[in-house]
């Protein structure tokens, strides 16, 4: 419980610090780059360029991250994504000019490549290193619960600060964060065969350099490459289905939702602040607002329901139930005909939770303990890939559909396409069925804790 306690915490105060920073963004950046408008076509283009350029990165760093922490331990990784995390809140705590906008984005963009979703992968890898088959979906449910908590919270204390003072808050949590967990949080991978650590101080001789030399060629050499991710989503799990079970792999399905519902998660993410200014014009306040309700929803549902449901239900069921929700969502919000109706929408968040640890879970349940970096990891380069398709379909629709140029009269049509992707994955969980999970390999000198 000790080891789960500092990465809960961990979790949480960078949850806090970065999720502090998203209700004012879309106002700092309309009033930078179009003053005194609702209505933004070139920042809606930015934003979806940014994430384009984020997902590329992220696609090719994911894998690489989560198999370097299999090697050279969690806490070792984490620290890279929590110190980049700093630098972007530091820029927008200094000055929040058009000038200052465009070098926030530019450094947003390189630190956001090696961050965006670096701490989540890394941080299930963890709970997956100390905690048994059996209570791990009820574990993922848990830290994504204390994401959430950290997320209302951020959203809670933005809402009442002013701008300047948000940034300056979150800049500083950022490094609390950081310290806190290079103090505090013990490392879980802890093998003889380690490789010498990513943080070391040692001075080498000559002889020494020339053997990390070639341990540094070994470390490169055993880089997850496509490969990798194409062995992961084959055939090699194939044992774990009865000889005449014709779907493909439960790890290759997993991945086809984790694409999908991610597909629609960016997409609504990234329209769904400027839909409902323009719409309804929504201010920072209301943007604060809106995240409070769902992350409170959500926080309750993984820290109090999912516990009790998954056990249940199974993570299959409970995956189906979650997308199911989502799509429901987001159709709601496409059509909202007045400003409650996103209030309303939010609500649904209390199953829709579900989704991200429930299919984690079932991802983790398929590899031995020492491939859970690299497992997660492959994930989040596919979700990743998804960072990269997403802006580029719904960013242009939905400049569109808010500009004086639409086709038809139909704001949220963007928004509407964004819940056939979400649906997708909905109609492939219900093909996922269980299966037994493949045996456990565990590292020799990894303890396990449960929750």
């Amino acid at each position: 419980m000790g080891k789960l306690s500092g990465l809960f915490t961990t979790v949480f105060l960078y949850n806090f610090c970065t999720f502090m920073a998203v209700p004012p963004i879309a106002d700092i950046i309309m009033s930078a780059l179009c003053p005194g408008k609702d209505q933004c076509s070139f920042a809606v283009f930015l934003t979806g360029f940014q994430q384009s350029i984020i997902g590329l990165g992220t696609l090719v760093m994911m894998p690489v991250v989560g198999k370097l922490s299999d090697k050279h331990g969690r806490k070792s990784l984490l620290t890279i994504p929590m110190a980049f995390t700093i630098i972007p809140l530091g820029i927008l705590a200094y000055s929040r000019t058009r000038d200052f906008i465009y070098v926030y984005n530019v450094f947003k963009t390189l630190t956001a490549m090696v961050c965006d979703g670096s701490v989540h992968c890394l941080a299930l890898a963890y709970v997956a290193d100390n905690v048994p088959e059996g209570r791990r979906a009820s574990a993922f449910g848990i830290l994504s619960g204390i994401s959430s908590c950290g997320f209302v919270c951020g959203t809670l204390t933005a809402r009442f600060l002013s701008t300047a003072s948000t940034f300056q808050v979150a800049a500083s949590l950022a490094v609390v964060a950081l310290v806190y967990m290079r103090v505090f949080l013990p490392d879980s991978v802890i093998d003889d065969n380690l490789s010498v650590p990513i943080l070391s101080t040692e001075k080498l001789n000559v002889k020494e350099s020339v053997k990390d030399s070639s341990k540094k060629e070994h470390l490169f050499k055993s880089m997850p490459s496509a490969d990798d991710m194409v062995a992961l989503l084959n055939t090699r799990l194939a044992k774990a289905f009865p000889p005449d079970f014709n779907a493909s792999p439960t790890f290759s399905k997993a991945a086809i939702v984790a694409f999908f519902s991610n597909l629609a998660d960016v997409g609504l993410h990234a329209s769904m602040m400027y839909y409902l200014k323009a719409e309804f014009h929504f201010n920072k306040d209301q943007f604060a607002d809106l995240m409070v309700i769902s992350g409170i929803a959500g926080t309750i549902s993984q820290l109090l329901l999912m516990p009790i449901l998954a056990p249940l239900l199974g993570e299959e069921r409970l995956l189906s139930l979650g997308l199911l929700f989502s799509c429901s969502h987001t159709f709601l919000y496409s059509a909202a005909w007045s400003f409650w109706v996103p209030y309303a929408a939010s609500m649904f968040s209390i199953f829709s939770v579900f989704v991200q640890p429930c299919m984690r879970s079932i991802v983790s349940k398929q590899v031995g303990s020492h491939e859970q970096g690299k497992a997660q990891g492959c994930i989040s380069g596919i979700c990743s890939l998804a960072n990269v398709v997403s802006p580029l379909a719904f960013s242009p629709l939905t400049a569109l559909f808010l500009s004086e140029k639409a086709p038809f009269d139909f704001p949220g049509f963007s928004i509407m396409c964004i819940g056939f992707s979400s649906m997708i994955a909905f109609i492939q969980s219900m093909m996922i069925r269980a299966v037994p999970p493949i045996p456990s390999r565990r590292i020799s000198n990894c303890n396990h804790v449960e929750p």
